[in-house]
């Protein structure tokens, strides 16, 4: 077990190995802002919502540049490693309106969203302001988190839209973030599922929380997290269970031990 704020020294592995670390990870008595990314973060990976995001966006290309869907998916994947988000490829490359993108690949079946008490519980808890910072749309993150039950514990939103379609990891975007909502890095924690998004925040001086999942397993940014002994400077916390995780985040003032375990790293990889 380890104290809110505590430096992360030592840490019990998910089956239960005691593992040693020279990085200092940063805690949460500061914390008085809490960002939160939308997808496999809020709601569990294994909901699989991005399939369906990934076929729409397949799915759209193919009409608007009028090819073939495996050449449409092609331009997908091409545009998403040059330039952050298929988005804002097709933005740079073609000139695309992003209305029309963001509604049709954004209208999905929400049916594999469980309503989660327990997470929202979990965050109404947490003391200070709450956020969601997502490089999808408003009405995406609106939808799901009203799925989930969890809308109401966030004042705000910050979409692609109001980050004007510069998405994360895009440090500048982080900065735009934090003017619109005029948060203090220092005194924040961000939440997202993919570690590459965390490294502006750290460099802010976020503390930062990675929100694994033992879906997608074949995904490059999986395949590389699993092959992490400990999790890099930027990395200050990992978790499987975000509801638990937040379960065992108090203020200072009230008990302070965690008991969520917010890192799970076996000494040879990350594999469950």
């Amino acid at each position: 077990m380890a104290t809110v704020g505590e430096s992360q020294s030592s840490r019990t592995s998910r089956g239960g190995e005691s593992e040693a670390t020279p990085v200092a990870r940063r805690g949460f008595d500061a914390t008085r802002v809490w960002i939160f990314d939308l997808d496999n973060t809020l709601y569990p990976a294994d909901c699989n919502l991005f399939a369906q995001v990934d076929q729409k966006m397949g799915e759209f290309i193919s009409r608007y540049l009028g090819v073939p869907f495996v050449y449409a998916r092609h331009l997908q994947k091409t545009y998403y490693r040059q330039f952050g988000t298929t988005l804002c490829g097709l933005m740079k490359v073609h000139r695309m309106d992003p209305k029309p993108f963001l509604d049709y690949v954004h209208d999905l079946d929400l049916s594999v969203v469980r309503e989660h008490p327990e997470l929202a519980a979990a965050i109404d808890r947490l003391p200070g302001r709450k956020l969601i910072f997502t490089n999808g749309s408003r009405g995406h993150a609106e939808r799901v988190a009203g799925k989930l039950g969890v809308l109401q514990c966030f004042e705000g939103i910050f979409d692609i839209c109001d980050a004007e379609y510069v998405p994360k990891p895009t440090a500048s975007c982080y900065d735009h973030f934090c003017r619109a909502h005029g948060v203090e890095a220092a005194k924040a924690a961000m939440f997202e599922d993919m570690p590459h998004n965390l490294e502006a925040p750290h460099a802010l001086g976020m503390t930062t929380v990675l929100v694994r999942s033992d879906t997608n397993h074949d995904s490059p940014v999986q395949q590389a997290i699993r092959a992490w002994v400990e999790p890099p400077p930027h990395v200050h916390h990992v978790t499987f269970d975000l509801a638990a995780f937040l379960e065992g985040v108090r203020p200072p003032s009230t008990a302070v031990e965690v008991n969520a375990q917010p890192v799970s790293l076996p000494r040879k990889g990350l594999q469950p």
